[in-house]
């Protein structure tokens, strides 16, 4: 079994019968025609994920408008470094114990975050800093999708404010938050094999095998735990976001890429809009790697 919290993270990050061996790349229809398009993500900068195959270029820069779960400008990324601070005069190893800080001290030493900045995070930040690896360039697939769909004139949108993003990780108890950040320090030896593991999966694209490697990372967490990132980080999540891109569908041709973990299941997004009475497709591969295999 590889780790737990990091591959989570990397794909957000239930399937019907129906779904089996498909893709993460699907083509939305609605009774007129196309609609746009649905793209399940990873949070990585592999050259692999970002070598688009030239057809997916084309279908993108095709559309009206790009839809994300939040625009990364810089005012976004402002406020987000704001969240993951805690109030003044707390501290990490105050909410944490000296102990674990001095591990998350020492797990964080190639992540280049001034000690400052790292004893006033807060607990699910660090979590999430330490389960993934190390950013190089900072241009992941997301932001990368973004940035071509703004040079080809697209509008691009968020299908979620930064709040409503952050919500279910700011609401989480503290105990909750140093069970998963618990794990990313057990499972931080491993982040790099497991990003790579999970990258070999993306790329082969059958959603089942990624929903099956996430329900057994989630396992591993506690039963208290798994409910609520489950219900608020995934669940609650697709309906919002199915919500702000319906009424965008409706107006033309929208290009959604959000995390892979959103489409899947009963309450993902694959289910919700066809509950709303469109078709949804599944396409070739984007990635050029896969494409030639």
């Amino acid at each position: 079994m590889i780790s737990g919290v990091a591959g989570l993270f990397l794909l957000l990050l239930t399937l019907t019968p129906a779904m089996a061996g498909q893709g993460v790349y699907w083509k939305i229809s609605d009774v007129d025609g196309h609609a746009g398009y649905l793209l399940g993500t990873m949070h990585s900068e592999d050259p692999r994920v970002l070598d688009l195959a030239e057809p997916f270029v084309d279908q993108l820069n095709a559309c009206d408008t790009f839809a994300m779960e939040i625009v990364p400008n810089l005012p976004t990324m402002a406020r987000l470094l704001d969240y993951m601070q805690l109030p003044q005069g707390q501290t990490l190893a105050g909410q944490i114990g000296e102990d674990r800080y001095a591990a998350v001290r020492q797990a964080s030493a190639g992540y280049g975050i001034p000690e400052m900045q790292l004893r006033r995070m807060k607990p699910w930040a660090a979590m999430m800093t330490l389960s993934l690896p190390p950013p190089k360039s900072g241009l992941f697939l997301d932001f990368n999708l973004s940035l071509r769909a703004s040079g080809a004139g697209l509008k691009v949108v968020g299908l979620e404010t930064l709040e409503q993003q952050l919500s279910f990780l700011e609401s989480m108890d503290l105990p909750a938050q140093i069970d998963l950040l618990d794990q990313a320090l057990a499972e931080h030896g491993q982040v790099q094999d497991v990003h790579d593991h999970m990258v070999e999966l993306y790329l082969e694209g059958d959603l089942v095998t990624l929903q099956d490697e996430a329900a057994k990372q989630m396992d591993t967490l506690e039963a208290e735990t798994r409910d609520w990132f489950r219900s608020e980080g995934i669940v609650a999540r697709n309906r919002r976001m199915a919500d702000s891109a319906l009424p965008l569908l409706a107006q033309g041709c929208v290009f959604i890429a959000v995390g892979a973990l959103h489409l899947p299941g009963e309450q993902g997004l694959l289910a919700l809009f066809r509950e709303a009475g469109y078709v949804l497709e599944p396409m070739p591969s984007p990635f050029v790697r896969a494409a030639l295999d």
